[in-house]
């Protein structure tokens, strides 16, 4: 019998939550996407959180991301949603909504590094890893040999006088209409910063630009590898369904 699970994302634009393989990573059934609440108040996400886990008909265990940092299951910032959630009790807004099931929250770039580590590039598995979402922002996961360091924020490290992820993410790209020349050329000054703090062994770059990696992968200049993410838009989904799952609650 496959071992099931379910996942929640929660980005700045939508809320996806789709029924997940726990065995292959792999989705069963379509994912379902609700446009994201504005304002994105803790209150009106849960509501869509609650119904997207309704449409789907599950009645188990679910994992849920936020572009947050999570300690404690209390949210201790808040990246592209409102301002409101700094300070929620995540696990009580999540639980009063979805009527008393198994819950965990945890930041969305975490998620997608432990999915990828899992079931994605095998170079997430081994020696020191940054992993990068480039979506609304830019978030971000460490990995030692597959093992997630939790809640880092690289997004808002300044690089040239601005926010990496107001510089580089693939929202920007695509509000400011740049060339694949002139974002490669932000990300590369974004990356270069990141390899000169931090020095990994290989920079895994996630998010929906890495399915377009080939328009803009040979761009990059750096001296450390720069490699596409293989779960890309899965990867929350996936990596939300994995921390309840396990158990992974920050």
């Amino acid at each position: 019998m496959t071992q099931t699970g379910f996942g929640i994302d929660i980005g700045g634009s939508g809320i996806k939550g789709a029924v997940v393989d726990m065995e292959t990573g792999e989705f069963i059934g379509e994912r379902i996407k609700i446009a994201t609440p504005k304002p994105a108040t803790p209150e009106a996400v849960a509501e869509v959180v609650a119904e997207i886990v309704a449409q789907a008909e599950w009645d188990g265990p679910v994992g849920i991301t936020l572009p947050s940092v999570v300690r404690g299951q209390i949210a201790l910032s808040a990246a592209n949603i409102d301002k409101s959630w700094i300070g929620t009790d995540v696990h009580e807004l999540f639980d009063r909504h979805l009527g008393g099931r198994e819950i965990t929250v945890l930041n969305d770039a975490d998620a997608a590094g432990i999915a990828e580590a899992t079931f994605g590039n095998p170079a997430a598995r081994e020696g020191a890893v940054i992993l990068l979402t480039l979506g609304t922002g830019i978030g971000s996961a460490f990995l030692i040999d597959g093992v997630l360091f939790p809640n880092t924020e690289l997004g808002h490290l300044i690089v040239d006088g601005d926010e990496a992820e107001h510089l580089a993410s693939a929202a920007v790209k695509e509000s400011e209409d740049l060339s694949w020349k002139k974002w490669t050329k932000r990300l590369n000054a974004v990356l270069e910063e990141y390899e000169k703090l931090f020095s990994p062994s290989v920079f895994i770059i996630g998010g929906g630009i890495s399915r377009k990696h080939e328009k803009w992968l040979p761009l990059v200049e750096i001296d450390t590898d720069v490699v596409p993410a293989e779960l890309r838009n899965r990867a929350g989904i996936v990596g939300a369904a994995m921390a309840v799952a396990k158990h992974l609650a920050p």
